[in-house]
């Protein structure tokens, strides 16, 4: 025979997704979701206790504006049961599509809605922005999950912490060009011009984001790692049901894992805007920063999580996931105890809060794309992770804003029972992570 012959009959290897794509459809997705996202809980603090709650007490106002604000927790987990069911039964590639689309229809509508003080629309309007905020959740629900699997699924052997903080690092970012838009607006807009119709720009501009994600993801293929478990004829029937019946400790373990990286999420980006602009002189007073100035500074910080995101990476694949977050958890821990000193110290000190807060966020939140999908095996995966990661978004971060401004107004304008609360997260998530395993060296890529 030939040596022709013989290469000729060797079989081609099976197309894999090049590494630059993968990255880019797992950073752009996540980047257009979370920018959507801090987009309104920009908007839930400067635009919306004016715009659509304008009859109400402005601390009334500021309350009813936070609560629609954890309105798409609430369907964060719907979303993951949804998207985590086609995840699992048809592939990772279709369902980050629809959670994309989801997502994005959605945000451009909520730019859309005329204001409460319109004739007719001192409730519709606030009614459309609760029904649309549910409609975000949905979609973020199915997406993160998505994005990881995205990422790690694909990753080689011994890189799956550093490839998943690709998704990861779409949060800054996302943070990072929400603010920066809004900085422009209110640069060139007077603020009559920016209430009437500036906010809605970032909403509107979602759009052109959105084309930009779908055409990455379309030219992507399904990852090995569910290739193999169609092979395998191993799909789950109802991923739900399984994930539940077999993989139920990590759920619970997962949940709580992630808790203490949503409560500080939230607070660095929702309540130290919200306290860091609140007038200086009041019942319940904060810092009185302008409201560009704290938005720099809270971009400044962002450049430390984006930073420690990817720092986490080859931390968490030298030492361990779980090891590297039972450190930075406890570091969590006694940054809670921080938050009244720091803010004591005026703006300096608020830069420095925000600048620990953001490093520690990168610390803790960049493995989380390799540890939660780890937990599960490969035809539950997309439920498991997307259930833990969403469930942890109502315990730790639906809550947490309107928790934290009832605390900061208990505390007479002090914030250490906002950092108490922040502790006391942390001491969930180390509980957690104490009773969990390592998951560094399982098997990534098992068709189970």
């Amino acid at each position: 025979m030939s040596r022709s012959t013989v290469a000729s009959s060797t079989p081609p290897a099976p197309p894999v997704n090049k590494r630059s794509r993968v990255v880019l459809a797992s950073l752009v997705g996540t980047s257009i979701e979370f920018y959507d996202f801090y987009v309104y809980a920009t908007a839930a603090v400067l635009v919306f206790p004016t715009v659509f709650f304008a009859n109400d007490d402005p601390a009334v106002a500021r309350l009813a504006s936070f609560a629609v604000f954890g309105v798409a927790f609430i369907a964060r987990p719907v979303g993951s049961i949804v998207f985590g069911h086609f995840g699992d039964r048809i592939g990772r590639k279709g369902t980050l599509v629809a959670s994309l689309l989801t997502m994005g229809l959605a945000t451009v509508l909520i730019g859309c809605i005329p204001a409460g003080t319109t004739p007719g629309w001192a409730v519709a309007g606030p009614a459309c922005l609760v029904v649309l905020r549910f409609c975000q959740g949905l979609g973020l629900g199915g997406e993160w999950s998505g994005a990881a699997l995205l990422a790690t699924e694909n990753a080689p052997a011994g890189r799956r912490a550093i490839w998943g903080t690709f998704p990861q690092l779409g949060a800054p970012i996302g943070f990072i060009i929400a603010n920066l838009v809004f900085i422009a607006l209110n640069a060139n807009l007077t603020d009559e011009q920016f209430l009437s119709w500036g906010w809605r720009v970032p909403f509107l501009a979602s759009a052109l984001l959105v084309i930009i994600g779908l055409y990455v993801r379309f030219t992507l293929i399904e990852t090995p790692a569910f290739q193999a478990v169609v092979d395998s004829g191993n799909v789950a029937k109802l991923p739900l049901a399984r994930v539940f019946t077999t993989s139920w400790r990590p759920l619970v373990l997962g949940t709580f894992i992630m808790l203490a990286t949503y409560t500080l999420f939230y607070l660095m980006t929702t309540f130290t805007l919200t306290y860091g602009t609140a007038e200086a002189s009041g019942e319940a007073p904060g810092l009185g920063i302008d409201r560009t100035q704290f938005l720099l500074m809270l971009i400044f910080g962002c450049v430390f999580f984006g930073i420690f995101t990817l720092v986490s990476g080859p931390l968490a694949e030298r030492f361990g996931r779980r090891a590297l977050l039972i450190v930075v958890t406890s570091a969590i821990l006694v940054f809670g105890f921080l938050f009244a000193p720091f803010f004591a110290a005026g703006a300096l000190g608020a830069q420095a809060l925000l600048i620990v807060g953001f490093t520690l966020m990168g610390l803790t939140f960049g493995p989380m794309g390799a540890v939660l999908p780890e937990l599960f095996p490969t035809s539950v995966r997309y439920t498991g992770s997307a259930i833990s990661y969403n469930v942890a978004s109502i315990l730790g971060a639906a809550v947490a804003p309107f928790i934290a401004v009832a605390l900061w107004q208990a505390a007479g304008g002090s914030t250490w029972l906002v950092g108490l609360y922040l502790s006391s997260m942390a001491v969930l998530t180390l509980v957690a992570l104490i009773l969990s395993r390592e998951t560094k060296h399982v098997q990534y890529d098992a068709a189970g």
